[in-house]
């Protein structure tokens, strides 16, 4: 099994370790700087990672990144749009999370504001619960409504693209997760958390992600 992972300018290295854990996995980086799409052909499922905001037409914005990656930005669309093409399930975490959501059409809301309290990193992660739709695939992973996960993000999804499901959402009312609709016939999942560093790696909303994602590629495979 080879699972290509997008490289992410900060803790790159907790993806791979997570996503290979003790199983016979190939982790290819699909690296943005060397612009090789023709590596994620080779992939049986993709990761789009964490990372800097996706550069907005406004720059301007309240907590916005000294630095943006437009070639990044462009690269993921690129990478995004063969596995659609191709029907490979694809996984997205926090920043790969936004990026379907553009790709697809939503837009997002540039900064969190006061919620950033709840929501944006301090010192270490925050954590708060997550709400899940009992109809979700999100739900037919983790098993449970309620939950408790870790945060580090200032940007959300607003106006959600039409081919997308909201499965799960906090007190507040902030999207955490979303997956494309049933008549697409593919998974795709994607959270705004970090389940590949979060303290309880025994949590459903970590161990679980990683064990669908992986049966997906291997039911795949099998077609």
């Amino acid at each position: 099994m080879k699972i290509g992972i997008t490289t992410s300018e900060t803790s790159f290295a907790n993806y791979p370790k997570w996503i290979k854990g003790d199983d016979d996995i190939e982790i290819i980086e699909l690296s943005f700087e060397k612009y090789d799409i023709i590596s994620s052909v080779k992939c049986d499922g993709i990761v789009l990672t964490g990372g800097v905001d996706v550069m907005p037409s406004n720059v301007d914005y309240e907590n916005a990144p000294s630095q943006f990656y437009p070639v990044r930005d462009q690269f993921e669309k690129e990478i995004l749009a063969l596995a659609l093409l191709e029907k490979k399930p694809i996984l997205g975490i926090c920043r790969g999370l936004q990026l379907i959501n553009l790709y697809f059409g939503g837009d997002l809301i540039l900064d969190l504001g006061e919620k950033n309290l709840t929501h944006k990193k301090g010192e270490t992660d925050r954590i708060h619960t997550i709400n899940i739709d009992k109809n979700s695939k999100l739900f037919d992973i983790i098993g449970q409504e309620k939950g408790e996960v870790n945060s580090a993000h200032h940007q959300a999804i607003n106006h959600l693209a039409n081919c997308l499901n909201i499965s799960a959402i906090d007190d507040g009312g902030i999207i955490e997760a979303v997956e494309l609709n049933g008549e697409f016939n593919q998974f795709l999942v994607a959270v705004q958390w970090h389940p590949e560093r979060m303290l309880d790696q025994n949590s459903p909303f970590t161990k679980n992600i990683r064990k669908a994602f992986l049966k997906a590629i291997s039911n795949n495979k099998n077609k």
